[in-house]
């Protein structure tokens, strides 16, 4: 998606706000978890779920690979996802493990307005329990916390 708004030729409005263009010229992955049904367009008569399902599945393995990078000493941020990024973490968590890396000495954090049961488990406990890992749970606005974690590192 971001080579596609990149294209000179697409001509994209607000390519300069666009996360998924500066993470492609920054050569950083992005990845996309879908859980089918759970959004409009996957209503529409041209929604093509084996493609939906085959990317998001791409996606799952870049993100195992991504976790598996971790250890030792890497800091996993969730951004007010409730639900499927925590099982997503959670499961990528799991997925490394039985490859055989530990993830000691990680940091994890869940930012959101309200702090549910799931982050709190998959994200800031579960995962960093016993391995000389941290997990913080931080709660306030997005518009707030995220300009003041930038500023701050």
């Amino acid at each position: 998606a971001g080579k596609l708004l990149t294209n000179k030729r697409l001509r994209a409005k607000f390519l300069q706000h666009s996360l998924l263009a500066a993470a492609y010229r920054a050569r950083v992955p992005v990845t996309v978890h879908l859980a089918i049904g759970t959004d409009i367009p996957h209503m529409h008569r041209s929604a093509d779920g084996a493609a939906l399902g085959a990317a998001t599945h791409h996606d799952f393995r870049l993100f195992c690979a991504l976790v598996k990078k971790m250890h030792p000493g890497g800091v996993y941020l969730n951004w007010g996802s409730a639900v499927i990024l925590p099982e997503v973490f959670l499961k990528a968590v799991s997925v490394a493990q039985n490859l055989g890396t530990p993830l000691r000495s990680i940091t994890t954090a869940n930012f959101d307005f309200t702090q549910h049961y799931r982050p709190q488990q998959n994200v800031v406990r579960r995962p960093t329990q016993g391995r000389g890992s941290r997990g913080f749970a931080i709660t306030g606005h997005h518009e707030l916390l995220l300009p003041l974690l930038s500023a701050a590192l």
